[in-house]
C-alpha cells in the first residue's frame, strides 16, 4: 500500500537519521574494493609491464561478483564463534568482510608484480571474494535495518558513498600512485576500509527476533516434506534451511506471479546495461577528446547520479515506491533517444552536457528506487540470500544483450542503435505500469476520518 504523503521538508529529514546517514559510509566502504580488483589494479600491473594477455585473465576476478548468490546463503543462516555473540549476526559478518579485503589489500601492496604475478592474482580473488560478501551483508543490513518507506533514502545514501568510493579507487589511487608508489596507494586504499570498520562497530544490529520466530515454523515445515519426519544428517537439514527455504519463500509466497516478478527484475535494466558499453566508444567515434570525455561525462556526470539518487530517495519517500518505479524506467528508456538526437548533431559541448545530466540523473532515480523495490521483495528471515539473487539477475539480461552492441552499430550506426535500446525499455515501462496497477488493486483503502 502506498503510504500518506509527507512534505518536501519531512521527506528531506529522512536523511538525518542516524541509519540513513550510516549507508553512506557502509556504501563507501563497499565501492572501495571494486576498482582495486579492476580498472586500478589493470593499471598498476600494465605500469610494471604485465602483458596484455596476462591483463586480459584478471578479467576473471569480476565472476566473483556474479556468482555471491552461491554463499549468500552460509551470510544468511551460520553463525560465527565468538563474533556474532559480540556483534550480531549482520555486523559480524560485515566486519569479516571488511577486515578481509583490508588485509588484502595490504598484502598485495607488498607485492611486486612482476615477480608474483600469481600472489597477486590469488589475492585479488580474496578481495573479490571478501568485497562481495560484504555486499551480501549490507544489502542485508540496509533491507532489516528501516521499514521500507525508508529504504529509498536508505538506497540513495549507499550510492552515494559508492559512487565517492569509485571516484576515491579510481582517480585517487591514481594519484597517490603518481605521487608516490603503488604500494603506498594500495596500502591508503587498505587504511580507508577502516571508514566501514568504524561504521560497523558503532551502527546498532538490526531486531531478529520477530523474523526467527516467524520463519522457524516455516523451516520446519519444509525441513520435514523435503527429508521426511524422520532423523536426517546435519548437513542436508542445512541444506534445506539455508539454502532450499530461501527460494521456497518466495515462490511459495508469491504463487505463479514470482516468475513475473523475476522477468521483471531482469528487463528493469535491460536499456540501461545495453547501451553503457557503447557509451565511450560513441563519444570518441563522434570526435569528442577524451579531456571533454572525463570533464563531462565522469566528474559532471557523478555529480548529476549523485542528485538523481537523492531524488529517487525523496521520491519513494513521499510517493512510495510504484510510481516513481514507472517514472524510473520511463526515464532510462527516453534518454536513449537523446544520445540518438546527438549521433545526428556530432560533438556539441553543449549537448553533450545535456544528454549525460539526463543520462545520469535518471539513472540515479531508477538506481535508488529499483533498490528499494527489490528490498521490499524479501523476506527478512532470508533478506542476504533473496537479494543477492535478484542483484545477480537483474544484470544477467543486460549484460548478454550488450555482448551484441558492437554488431549492431556497425551495421546500421550509432543512431538507429540508441533507437533500438530506447525500444528495449519499453517492456520494463509497460510490466512497472501493470505491477502498481496490480498492487493498487489489492492495497487496503485509506482510512476516513
Amino acid at each position: 500500500m502506498e503510504q500518506q504523503k509527507l512534505t518536501w521538508g519531512q521527506a528531506l529529514r529522512v536523511y538525518l537519521k542516524p541509519r540513513v546517514l550510516a549507508m553512506f559510509f557502509l556504501g563507501f566502504s563497499a565501492g572501495l574494493p571494486l576498482l582495486l580488483v579492476f580498472s586500478t589494479l589493470t593499471a598498476w600491473l600494465r605500469d610494471y609491464g604485465v602483458s596484455r594477455t596476462a591483463i586480459g585473465f584478471f578479467a576473471w576476478v569480476g565472476i566473483t561478483f556474479s556468482i555471491k548468490v552461491l554463499w549468500a546463503p552460509v551470510i544468511d543462516y551460520l553463525r560465527l564463534p565468538l563474533v556474532t555473540r559480540w556483534l550480531g549476526k549482520r555486523r559480524s559478518w560485515m566486519l569479516v568482510s571488511q577486515l578481509g579485503v583490508s588485509l588484502g589489500l595490504l598484502a598485495m601492496a607488498n607485492l611486486n608484480p612482476q615477480l608474483a604475478l600469481t600472489q597477486v592474482a590469488i589475492l585479488a580473488v580474496w578481495v573479490a571474494f571478501c568485497s562481495a560478501s560484504q555486499d551480501v551483508v549490507i544489502d542485508a543490513y540496509r533491507i532489516e535495518s528501516v521499514d521500507r518507506d525508508l529504504q529509498g533514502a536508505m538506497a540513495a545514501n549507499y550510492v552515494f558513498g559508492y559512487r565517492v568510493a569509485l571516484l576515491v579507487a579510481g582517480a585517487g589511487a591514481l594519484y597517490i600512485a603518481e605521487l608516490a608508489t603503488w604500494s603506498v596507494s594500495y596500502t591508503s586504499m587498505a587504511v580507508l576500509m577502516g571508514v566501514g570498520i568504524i561504521t560497523t562497530l558503532l551502527v546498532a544490529e538490526p531486531d531478529h527476533q520477530k523474523v526467527k520466530s516467524q520463519s522457524e515454523p516455516f523451516q520446519h515445515d519444509w525441513v520435514d516434506r523435503v527429508l521426511g519426519s524422520g532423523e536426517h544428517g546435519p548437513l542436508k537439514e542445512w541444506f534445506v534451511r539455508a539454502v532450499a527455504c530461501p527460494f521456497i519463500e518466495f515462490f511459495q509466497r508469491n504463487g505463479r506471479f514470482a516468475l513475473v516478478l523475476l522477468l521483471f527484475i531482469g528487463i528493469y535494466r535491460l536499456s540501461d546495461i545495453a547501451m553503457g558499453v557503447m557509451a565511450n566508444p560513441f563519444y570518441l567515434d563522434l570526435g569528442f577528446s577524451k579531456s571533454d570525455i572525463a570533464e563531462i561525462g565522469k566528474v559532471f556526470g557523478f555529480f548529476c547520479t549523485i542528485i538523481g539518487s537523492f531524488l529517487g530517495g525523496l521520491l519513494v519517500v513521499r510517493y512510495g515506491i510504484m510510481r516513481p518505479l514507472i517514472l524510473g524506467a520511463a526515464m532510462v528508456a527516453a534518454t536513449n533517444l537523446l544520445f540518438a538526437q546527438l549521433a545526428q548533431i556530432g560533438p556539441d559541448k553543449a549537448w553533450l552536457a545535456l544528454v549525460i545530466s539526463a543520462d545520469n540523473i535518471s539513472g540515479g532515480i531508477s538506481n535508488a528506487v529499483f533498490i528499494a523495490y527489490l528490498s521490499s521483495l524479501t523476506n527478512q528471515a532470508y533478506t542476504a540470500t533473496q537479494y543477492a539473487l535478484f542483484s545477480s539477475l537483474m544484470t544477467l539480461p543486460g549484460k548478454f544483450i550488450s555482448g551484441f552492441s558492437g554488431i549492431v552499430v556497425d551495421a546500421e550506426g550509432y543512431s538507429q542503435f540508441f533507437i533500438y535500446v530506447a525500444i528495449l525499455g519499453t517492456p520494463a515501462v509497460l510490466l512497472a505500469i501493470f505491477l502498481w496497477w496490480r498492487e493498487s488493486r489489492t492495497a487496503e483503502p485509506e482510512p476516513t476520518s
